[in-house]
């Protein structure tokens, strides 16, 4: 989902919401307008607005977690990779290769993840990412400990791997909107309302216009923040790749 895009839209919407409401002030009767009237549209716009608030909640709650998550999993993955680069030194000469095979595969999934425009991401389950994941797996079931040393090390770095491999597969499926579409749609729709009411109450002045103009900026600036959080991995406000590029630095010595 297009975050500037989507935001772009929302400000069209409410704003010429308000201007549909400027123009029916100007053309209902006046005895729509009674005190009576608006009385009763200002308790409905009030309803709207609770309703509006309480999904934009939702929303931003829903958006920070999975933010929150991915950036936690990263870390997570950054340092288990290290853990297991260690693990594997301390084996000793025997787990070279596994450990070459460790700094390729992780090397790739950074630059994957990191890729300008999210444009690598959709290579995370390619033949030749699951390929090279599979090949250090069985270069790790291929060592032959000498000792209950090396038995305890080649048993933790296959616990480690496992971990590894199930916090990749979390980050394919988190890279989808945890956002709801109908969600989005009837937020949107419940702003258009209200500013369609701030423009019906409203006389028509310049005053009025730029104050609609400026709270159309500011609901458009809300949501396109709000999409952003949704798509950590992507866009102005992702999440930082430092820790995953400190631990690739780190493998291998």
């Amino acid at each position: 989902m297009n975050a500037l895009l989507v935001a772009v839209l929302a400000f069209f919407c409410v704003f010429a919401a308000a201007f549909v409401g400027l123009y029916l002030r100007s053309v209902l009767p006046e005895e729509h307008l009674q005190e009576q009237s608006t009385d009763l549209i200002k308790l409905g716009i009030g309803l709207i607005a609770t309703l509006s608030a309480i999904v934009l909640g939702l929303l931003i709650s829903s958006a920070k977690s999975s933010f929150d998550k991915v950036n936690d999993d990263l870390t997570q993955t950054a340092t288990k990779t290290v853990l297991l680069d260690s693990t594997l030194k301390h084996y000793g000469a025997q787990a070279n290769d596994a450990r070459g095979q460790l700094k390729n595969v992780y090397g790739n999934l950074v630059t994957l993840l990191f890729a300008e425009n999210g444009s690598g991401q959709g290579k995370l389950d390619t033949p030749f990412a699951l390929a090279q994941t599979e090949s250090l797996r069985k270069a790790l079931l291929q060592l032959s400990p000498s000792d209950d040393t090396q038995r305890w090390l080649k048993a933790r770095a296959l616990e480690i791997f496992t971990e590894l491999s199930t916090e990749r597969w979390l980050l394919m499926l988190q890279r989808e909107s945890s956002i709801s579409i109908p969600f989005l749609v009837v937020l949107l729709f419940w702003l258009s309302v209200i500013f369609m009411a701030f423009g019906l109450l409203a006389p028509r002045n310049v005053t009025v216009v730029a104050t609609l103009l400026v709270c159309g900026l500011s609901v458009a600036g809300a949501i396109f923040l709000l999409l952003e959080l949704d798509q950590p991995l992507n866009g102005l406000m992702k999440v930082s790749g430092e820790p995953m590029r400190q631990a690739l630095r780190h493998l291998g010595k």
